[in-house]
């Protein structure tokens, strides 16, 4: 493995490297990777995350270095948290020895949120006027986002220039993930590709991240052959006729294709496809869905069932009408079932063997279903497997729900404020969410599932504006309820001193709080909205204590609200060397050092208005109001100050103790 990585990194070198013209105006990268804990499953032995480390460190190991990359991770810190999504590595030149460091101590275990992974990666692009490119690396389906093209496809409305390169790694056979990965990459214009052992990978890796930021060239076909069997799949060849109907899943991407034969050979475009198979003298026909991979042929097997006898009469029973999206009870009633066979729903006249959602029968007599997303006329039926064959029907008139949602009518930016709703019967995995005014249905920021409640919470944006709280189906995103939601500025100030020394701690003010997780961070003055270094969160209180920063220069003191870091409040402040002297007028001097017991002379020119000022011998740890010695100025010009006999470092302070002020420091050194 590890010669075939290094043959990739070359490549890689030369594509990245070689043309120095093409480079400069290529687009910055975001690295995505999943570290949910589905990445300690194993390929030959091997867990799929220590692959995954070796081949991005390979990968990056030539990556060029006035290139921006970034990292996002998901899933490594938190189980069962959605919201475990980290921004680790903001985009900028030289990081990629730094993000092989970070990926090497992913310890994968939680959840994939795959989908909000993307959309965090392409906010982190948001400041850049550039195109940029998403690499997003997935072992699974989706389990947070109610919908991840509706997502894929309000992301790449919004403005932000970017292209999702997915790739699927260890997904053969879940068509569940890849469908929603390659519904992702279509929807922002990139390529879908799959990995099933650490050499694709790397070659997926190379592709993706090698490949300039060029307009999207046409989807490559890729040859599917059909092969149908009786039986099982080691069953006999079915004898011909048989006929193979393509139908892409997506009514724009082009028409029906049929094939005759055994096995059956076409061309198809990539992307999801149901494929049906009918054999004439059997009178038989199969169905499947059928995710195709740009380039990449493929052969699937079609099981024929053998012919069976008649089976006897059946029953299948359902409520006579349900409400939109709710989870209904089925019962059915008949001898010699196959546990394959199944009960679905579909409007009244469909055609046998068609289906949507469905339950297995699988030796029970009840289950659920879910009810469609439309009102209309139904049928629950009873269908074979494979061939479809409708044992007994039912008819089921879903309804529209009587559904209203509540929220205040104005909310502060990044508050959390209380939602209400009545949507009796509905499906518990239906959602509330906030969306500017006039979103397409579908969209979605953050969400609170109705589960069994009548009530919850969500975060108000970082902007203000006209907003809306949507009552959403999940799966469908129908909007059944909507109220008027108007995001308003916050007002919040922040405050703290004007100058400080490096390393000292310092005291920080605010007002106006927001939501208790907001935090108060500080970063050097010209540092990008978003950027912190240290932080504390401002919880209930209204000030707090921080170290001041180590290098002297100029700093901003920065209110962050956790909705997408947005700055409220900020506080210039000038941290200057440790040992520097402070002055606010009093002039006061002081000689930088003397030894154990040595008298110093200690003298000022200014503070000298009336009140208690005082000037004071303090070790440099001790509070600013306490001392080892003070003496009032009043009279006097100077001051003689006999140093202690411990070595260390001490202050002198020039103090206005009746308004609590500290009008000069300066620093002296007790030395042997």
């Amino acid at each position: 493995m590890k010669s075939f990585v290094k043959v990739a990194v070359a490549a890689l070198a030369l594509g990245a490297i070689g043309l120095p013209a093409i480079a400069q105006d290529r687009p910055g990268t975001i690295l995505v990777l999943d570290a949910s804990g589905s990445m300690w499953g194993q390929i030959d032995g091997v867990n799929k995350i220590t692959i995954a480390r070796e081949v991005v460190a390979n990968i990056l190991a030539d990556f060029p270095a006035e290139q921006n990359l970034g990292f996002v991770a998901y899933g490594h810190r938190e189980r069962g948290q959605c919201a475990d999504i980290q921004t680790i590595i903001e985009p900028a030149p030289g990081t990629a020895s730094e993000i092989v460091r970070i990926v090497n101590e992913l310890n994968p275990r939680g959840m994939t949120p795959m989908t909000d992974a993307v959309i965090a990666a392409a906010k982190a692009l948001r400041h850049t006027e550039q195109a940029a490119t998403v690499i997003l690396v997935s072992d699974g389906i989706e389990t947070c986002n109610p919908d991840p093209c509706a997502a894929a496809r309000a992301l790449a409305q919004s403005g932000i220039d970017f292209t999702t390169h997915v790739i699927g790694f260890d997904v053969k056979g879940q068509a569940g993930a890849l469908m929603q990965m390659q519904c992702i990459a279509e929807e922002t214009g990139g390529r879908f590709l799959t990995a099933d052992n650490a050499r694709e990978l790397t070659e997926a890796l190379q592709q993706v991240v090698a490949a300039p930021a060029l307009p999207p060239a046409l989807p490559q076909a890729a040859t599917v052959t059909m092969v149908a069997v009786m039986g099982s799949k080691d069953g006999a060849r079915v004898e011909t006729p048989v006929t193979w109907t393509f139908d892409p899943e997506d009514d724009s991407e082009g028409d029906s294709l049929e094939r005759d034969g055994n096995p059956g050979v076409v061309e198809l475009h990539p992307g999801q496809w149901r494929v049906s198979g009918y054999h004439a003298v059997l009178e038989h026909e199969q169905s499947a869905q059928l995710v195709v991979v740009e380039g990449q042929p493929q052969t699937q097997v079609m099981v024929f069932d053998e012919p069976q006898p008649e089976l006897p009469a059946a029953t299948v029973l359902a409520p006579d009408q349900v409400v939109v999206g709710s989870a209904f009870p089925v019962t059915w009633q008949a001898e010699g079932l196959n546990p394959r066979d199944y009960v679905t729903i579909v409007p009244v006249g469909a055609r046998d063997g068609t289906y949507d959602r469905y339950h297995r029968v699988d030796g029970q007599a009840e289950g659920h279903l879910r009810a469609p997303a439309e009102p209309g006329l139904f049928e629950v039926r009873l269908q074979t497997v494979g061939a479809g064959k409708v044992l007994a029907t039912t008819p089921v008139e879903v309804v529209d729900a009587k559904v209203t949602v509540s929220a205040p009518s104005q909310v502060v930016v990044g508050s959390t404020f209380p939602v209400s709703w009545v949507a009796e019967g509905l499906h518990p995995r239906d959602y509330v969410t906030i969306v500017p005014a006039g979103a397409e249905a579908g969209a979605y920021t953050g969400y609170d599932r109705i589960d069994d409640k009548t009530e919850g919470s969500l975060r108000a944006p970082a902007e203000p504006g006209l907003y809306e709280v949507r009552f959403q189906m999940e799966g469908s995103g129908r909007v059944l309820a909507v109220t008027p939601v108007e995001v308003l500025e916050g007002k919040v100030t922040v405050g703290g001193p004007d100058k400080i020394r490096a390393g000292a701690e310092m005291m920080l003010t605010w007002s106006g709080a927001i939501s208790p997780r907001d935090y108060i961070t500080i970063v050097p003055a010209d540092a990008a909205d978003g950027d912190y270094a240290g932080y504390f969160r401002v919880r209930d209180a209204s000030e707090g204590r921080m170290t001041a920063p180590a290098e002297p220069g100029l700093y901003e003191v920065r209110y962050h609200l956790e909705s997408e870091s947005r700055v409220m409040a900020r506080h210039p402040v000038e941290v200057l060397a440790a040992d520097a002297p402070m002055d606010d007028g009093a002039g006061l001097s002081v000689p930088g050092s003397g030894k154990p017991g040595e008298t110093v002379t200690v003298t000022w020119n200014g503070g000298l208005e009336s009140g208690d000022r005082r000037v004071a011998f303090a070790r440099l740890d001790q509070a600013d109001f306490s001392w080892i010695s003070a003496e009032g100025i009043a009279g006097r010009e100077s001051l003689e100050i006999t140093l202690p006999e411990t070595p260390g470092t001490y202050e002198v302070r020039f103090l206005d103790v009746t308004n609590r002020e500290v009008l000069g420091r300066s620093i002296i050194e007790v030395q042997p």
